[in-house]
Parts: C-alpha cells; structure tokens; sequence
C-alpha cells in the first residue's frame, strides 16, 4: 500500500530494508554456523565482518537517501530508526563472531548455540516482516510478526538468565566465565535489538494504515 502511494520515492527504501534485513540473516546464519561446527574462525568471523561491511553500506545509502528525499512513504524519523536498528542487529553480530575468534573459545558451547538458534528465528522474523512491509494491506499478518518477535525476546531473556545461572555456578576458571558471559549478552543484545525493530514496525502498521 504504502509503495503504491510513493512508487519512486519509496521503492528505495523498502529494497534497502529488505535487503538489509537479508545480510543480517545471512551473518546469523553464518554465527550460528560458527558457534556450533567451529572451524577456521578467523575466517569464520572475517567472513561476518564482511557481510556487516555491506549492511552498513546499506545503512550509509538509506540515510543518504532520506536526507535527498522530499517525500517519504513514511515518518522520517521511523525510517531512520528502521534502518539503524535493523544495523544494530548486525553490528552485534559480527561483535560477537569476533569475540569467539578473539576469545578463542575451545569446542561449541550449548548455550552459545541455543542462544544463537533464538536469534536466527528472531532475525528469520525480521526478514519476513521487511518483506511484508512493502504492502501493509495485511496489517494484521505484519502485528502477528511483530508479537512473534517479542515472544522470541522473551524466549532469550529466560534462555540467558538459565544460562547465567548454569554459568557462574559451575567450575569453569573465571577467564572463561568471562568470556562466555560477553559472549552470551552480546547474542542476547542483539534478540532484543530485533524487538526494537518490532517496536518501530508496529508504530508504522498502525499510523499508517
């Protein structure tokens, strides 16, 4: 709907949201890959870093873009946070990835990947709302994707404070406890960055419909 009200104008943005939603897809994908058969790990993260390169081009392009555009398909300020909090999600991703490689954490860490597999469906969601958002017709499916999203980030604030607790009550050394401890809240932040563009989403469908 909104596409077909602002053809030129919008059309841009909503490839550059799609777009970016893919890449940070692809780097969860990518981390989860990491975190549960490890291999080369310096190219394992070189590889996500490369892809968070090209989401911040994205980024870079769409506010350069909102800065030359006189009509909007919606809320300046919606468009923004859209486009930087979908990068936050990424950034986040490749800070954890390289983490891992930093941290050199031996063998895969069940809650790593339990972790891990709560951001691929948050991010799978996100994906799927940016696809949706070219034609709001279907309001109610984009809200349904949205409270999904936040179902998931409450999946992950329980799923990390188990594993906390699992955490700092076992025998690992405390470097360890350290590092995965980061390691876990990175993954957890960037869940909750996913709510974030929920949030933005649901002001979007329900303005501007």
């Amino acid at each position: 709907m909104l596409a077909r009200l602002f053809p030129s104008e919008g059309k841009g943005f909503f490839e550059m949201f799609e777009r970016h939603a893919e890449k940070t897809l692809e780097a969860a994908k990518l981390l989860q890959t990491m975190l549960t058969t490890p291999g080369d790990v310096a190219a394992q993260s070189r590889r996500i870093a490369e892809v968070e390169h090209e989401g911040d081009q994205i980024t870079h392009n769409a506010v350069e873009t909102l800065h030359k555009t006189f009509v909007t398909p919606f809320d300046r300020g919606d468009i923004h946070r859209l486009i930087t909090r979908l990068d936050d999600i990424l950034d986040l991703i490749e800070a954890t990835s390289e983490r891992v490689w930093l941290y050199k954490i031996e063998g895969p860490d069940t809650d790593a990947i339990q972790l891990s597999e709560v951001l691929v469906e948050s991010v799978t969601q996100v994906h799927r709302a940016m696809t949706c958002l070219r034609n709001l017709k279907d309001r109610d499916g984009l809200l349904r994707i949205c409270t999904e999203i936040n179902r998931l980030e409450n999946e992950g604030d329980t799923l990390l404070r188990s594993t906390l607790g699992r955490l700092f009550n076992g025998n690992r050394d405390p470097i360890t406890v350290i590092k995965l401890k980061e390691i876990y809240d990175f993954l957890e932040d960037a869940v909750d960055r996913c709510e974030d563009v929920a949030n933005v989403l649901e002001g979007v469908a329900l303005e501007y419909t």
